[in-house]
């Protein structure tokens, strides 16, 4: 297909979106609930391409995005809740009305003051906590970096970064004393409070925590496919293989990571 002019490409696309919930069976028996748990894996698939800076995986994903966009607006104004003109209006509205400094004559110095101008305005709207608007579906790692983000606007927050790693030691001895002495009941709540503190520490080394993990994550997942992959070409199985053959092989494929390319 040819670019269009978006004048003509936004209502052609919401015309496609329309005639698939009356001719498609999946799309039409689709509803909100129904796909909310899509909407966020597309939303991992747009921040996976980001991560890989892959420009033509985050232009097809962000289409994918874009289409359940458009599924939503076009199942509300079935049943008369909103249209896409609504969600572009009133997304319009609030950058123009969060933007002071660019659509007013508003003066900041820097980022981190237009963004505390932001979150001042937010509070205007009719918010009652600094915490509203954090998803609790948001992943508990990056949800806890986001509270802690909020409450540090205001000062709730460690002075020095040093104070911050004493409470990490701090939970991991009490995880460590409840574990000891058997109270089960509580390992959980000091295993949160524990990667609550991690969290904390992140922020203050300027790292994001749901990145670190996910890096790790990957990492894990890489060295753990080449140690199948070595045990295979020799015609073994993993669980006939010994942990010490399988940590050697581990240890190998580090160094092989660690070697300039």
């Amino acid at each position: 297909m040819t670019k269009q002019d978006i004048r003509e490409l936004l209502p052609a696309y919401l015309n496609i979106v329309r005639r698939l919930r009356k001719e498609c069976p999946w799309d039409r028996e689709q509803t909100h609930q129904s796909i909310r748990h899509s909407l966020i894996e597309e939303a991992y698939e747009v921040v996976e391409a980001i991560d890989h800076n892959n420009m033509e995986e985050l232009k097809k994903e962000l289409g994918d995005l874009v289409y359940h966009v458009a599924l939503h607006a076009v199942m509300a104004e079935e049943n008369d809740s909103f249209a896409m003109e609504d969600i572009l209006t009133n997304s319009l509205s609030k950058l123009i009305h969060r933007h002071p400094h660019v659509f007013r004559d508003t003066k900041v110095k820097d980022a981190t003051e237009a963004k505390a101008n932001w979150e001042k305005l937010k509070m205007k709207e009719g918010r009652e906590s600094l915490l509203d608007g954090i998803p609790r579906e948001l992943p508990a790692l990056l949800r806890a970096h986001r509270l802690q983000e909020k409450a540090s606007k205001v000062g709730f927050d460690w002075k020095e970064k040093e104070e911050v790693w004493e409470k990490v030691k701090e939970e991991i001895a009490e995880l460590h004393a409840s574990e000891r002495a058997g109270r089960i009941d509580e390992l959980e709540e000091e295993y949160g409070d524990l990667l609550f503190a991690l969290v904390n520490y992140a922020r203050f080394l300027h790292l994001n925590p749901e990145h670190a993990l996910r890096k790790a994550n990957e990492k894990f997942a890489r060295r753990f496919r080449e140690i199948e992959k070595e045990l295979r070409q020799r015609g073994q199985k993993m669980e006939e293989s010994t942990l010490e053959e399988m940590d050697r092989l581990w240890n190998e494929q580090k160094q092989k990571e660690k070697r300039p390319s």
